[in-house]
């Protein structure tokens, strides 16, 4: 359904999550979230959509925006790196310069105002436990992006020390993991191994706050980009749709461990008869409160806030 007084503006489904916002501002549209240009900077507004096998399901996790945007400020605000996030308050002036009667109720606590960023097209990622498309590769190879590890490692094992596994960045359907050798060649090695260290000083300082609260990081995606000279740290930042949490109580390695994440939605579309090349199905309510749970202990455990 969509809201009666905004329907141009923010459309809703039966569930109440926001599943799409139409502003009057040039934007971009990415699986989450709607990026808009306010001139000299962004914003840039998380909805509730959740995507799964590479689709965006027509079915959003209310509160998911509002969600992954309070756990992306506060990880930039306890860690010691440069970030984009100017603010989390709505741009009232600029909105409603654009648009005097614009509702900006459905807007509240799911922007992030950010610094315009020249962006790296890679995707930055880091591993400390043996999971996803990395258990794969080392499964095949006995590596994961160039970097070998010890033979007999099982399902969700702790690496001997975090990797840094880079990735393309796909517009559509999957990243596709790479070397540092591909980021050096395309980047310079100065930069390249200058990301590689900034994200391996990032996930390690993010573990130990996470671990404190009782929470492993498996594994999580950077990104990052140029503002002017300064290599900034931008987009999301160590949420449960860029990382795999698990609780550090229940972890055990030799089998899948139960995550903070969409993992109910992926479990619920893996059994529920889709074919995952159609358009795919709403999800059951259950499903639906599940996720948004899941969501919402992740960020309290992590950040000691209610939300």
């Amino acid at each position: 359904m969509t809201n009666n007084t905004n329907h141009k503006s923010y459309q809703f489904d039966s569930s109440g999550a926001l599943l799409s916002t139409d502003l009057p501002l040039p934007r971009r549209s990415g699986k989450v979230r709607d990026v808009y240009d306010l001139g000299d900077e962004l914003l840039i507004v998380s909805t509730d959509r959740i995507s799964a096998f590479d689709f965006i399901l027509p079915s959003g996790i209310p509160d998911k925006g509002r969600l992954l945007t309070s756990m992306s400020k506060f990880w930039f605000h306890l860690l010691d790196v440069r970030h984009h996030l100017i603010s989390t308050d709505v741009p009232t002036k600029q909105l409603h310069a654009a648009a005097p009667e614009l509702e900006l109720s459905p807007l509240e606590g799911r922007v992030m105002v950010t610094k315009k960023a020249q962006v790296v097209p890679f995707e930055c990622v880091v591993r400390g436990y043996l999971e996803g498309s990395g258990l794969r590769e080392y499964q095949a190879s006995g590596e994961i992006c160039g970097n070998k590890l010890p033979p007999g490692l099982s399902q969700c094992d702790r690496l001997p020390q975090p990797i840094f596994t880079p990735a393309t960045k796909a517009e559509e359907g999957h990243d596709e993991n790479v070397t540092i050798g591909r980021m050096i060649a395309d980047l310079g090695s100065e930069r390249a191994l200058d990301l590689r260290e900034r994200s391996l000083q990032i996930y390690n300082a993010a573990c130990e706050h996470a671990q404190s609260k009782g929470i492993l990081i498996a594994d999580t995606k950077f990104e990052f980009g140029m503002v002017g000279d300064d290599v900034t740290l931008i987009d999301e930042v160590l949420t449960p749709d860029s990382s795999r949490f698990w609780a550090a109580d229940v972890y055990q390695p030799g089998k899948a461990q139960p995550s903070f994440d969409k993992q109910f939605v992926r479990e619920w579309l893996s059994t529920c008869g889709w074919d995952k090349q159609s358009d795919p199905p709403e999800l059951p309510a259950e499903i639906i409160n599940k996720t948004r749970d899941k969501y919402r202990e992740a960020y309290e455990r992590i950040s000691g806030d209610v939300f």
